[in-house]
């Protein structure tokens, strides 16, 4: 398997570019626009055929890449069906498979941090976008984010699986690259030992300020990107 963890300082966004090199077919998860041509770059590099765009949500601090994506290499897009971006080629729903060479990538709902969050499981891998981070989760408090969503998605789905499966967030301000479920079980601080009330009464306190792309990146990120650039 190729893997390759690439990441945008901008919106210290963590995109991952994953492929078989036996059937050249290759996946990105949460592309940033700004990185188009790296990807393209790798793609080639690699002599990979890009057969999935994957979001985790409709991100609200980048746009996408994905509809470019589509434009350069005829990729098939896909984003959680109640994200509201229906100029996604696959509208995906909890328990879908997706097919990589011999690999199957497996859609868990996970939402909280927004209605339509998803995290996508490949073996020993999860890709939690914004729902779990390393010593921490997504903010809960706009695009119908609930806390105690949020929390019955990370206790429930994503905690219930093996301890040793590999933590891929989709964000990381300090640094952090990988964690495991059994370390975010033990000492990730919002939820570590944490109750459901509790954990909602952190949420409810955080008093963060407005993500400052939240008005352009939400509409354009629902429509894959496209209408934030111009054509040509």
């Amino acid at each position: 398997m190729i893997f390759r963890q690439l990441f945008d300082e901008a919106s210290c966004t963590l995109t991952y570019l994953i492929a078989d090199p036996e059937s050249h077919e290759a996946l990105l998860i949460d592309p940033v626009n700004s990185g188009l041509q790296h990807y393209l770059q790798l793609l080639e590099q690699y002599n990979l055929v890009l057969k999935y765009s994957l979001e985790t949500h409709v991100h609200a601090d980048h746009i996408t890449a994905s509809g470019l994506l589509r434009e350069k290499t005829n990729t098939l897009t896909g984003i959680g069906s109640r994200c509201d971006a229906l100029a996604a080629d696959l509208q995906l729903q909890h328990g879908d498979q997706l097919s990589l060479g011999p690999y199957f990538i497996q859609v868990l709902a996970t939402p909280g941090h927004t209605a339509g969050s998803v995290s996508y499981l490949l073996e020993d891998k999860v890709f939690t976008g914004d729902s779990l981070l390393i010593n921490g989760c997504g903010r809960t408090d706009f695009q119908s984010g609930d806390a105690g969503t949020l929390y019955d998605s990370i206790t429930q789905k994503l905690f219930t699986l093996p301890d040793e499966t590999l933590v891929y967030p989709g964000h990381d301000y300090k640094g952090y690259r990988v964690s495991c479920i059994g370390q975010e079980k033990a000492i990730n601080p919002r939820l570590a030992g944490i109750s459901r009330a509790a954990f909602i009464t952190i949420m409810q306190t955080l008093d963060l300020p407005k993500p400052g792309m939240l008005d352009t990146a939400v509409p354009a990120n629902r429509s894959l990107g496209i209408e934030a650039l111009p054509h040509g």
